[in-house]
């Protein structure tokens, strides 16, 4: 499940549906348009190292991810900086799917990806108001 957040709550503008597992990230943002999206709203996104490559757009980029090394290059001291910085921006949103991992119905849904939206977007809004309210 992919979702776009703003600092401030879950962004309104779109909310792409669930995909079967077996969709790698990136391919589910292609053909979501995720891209397209964000532009449109003026918006950008703090993505995994899943996504590297998704944006290639140099001079206006929407969705920023951190840097990979390989055997061959190992990373500079300014890209581990970068990667830190990225780290700290997204742990929040991390720390929100963690919350909603611990409603066990995820573990063992067997449904059709459009029933998983639904239930995926009530249980966001249940854990949204457990964390706000501290119960």
């Amino acid at each position: 499940m992919r979702v776009s957040v703003r600092g401030t709550g879950p962004e309104r503008r779109h909310r792409p549906a669930a995909r079967p597992g077996r969709t790698h990230d990136i391919t589910a943002a292609r053909r979501d348009h995720i891209l397209a999206h964000l532009r449109a709203a003026g918006l950008g996104a703090l993505a995994d190292l899943g996504f590297i490559g998704l944006d290639d757009d140099g001079d206006d980029p929407v969705a920023v991810t951190g840097f990979k090394a390989t055997r061959a290059r190992r990373l500079t001291s300014a890209e581990k900086e970068a990667n830190r910085v990225l780290a700290a921006e997204r742990a929040p949103v991390e720390r929100g799917f963690a919350h909603l991992k611990n409603w066990r119905i995820l573990t063992k849904l067997r449904t059709d990806p459009a029933r998983a939206t639904h239930l995926f977007r009530a249980l966001l809004v249940l854990t949204n108001i457990e964390a706000t309210t501290g119960n």
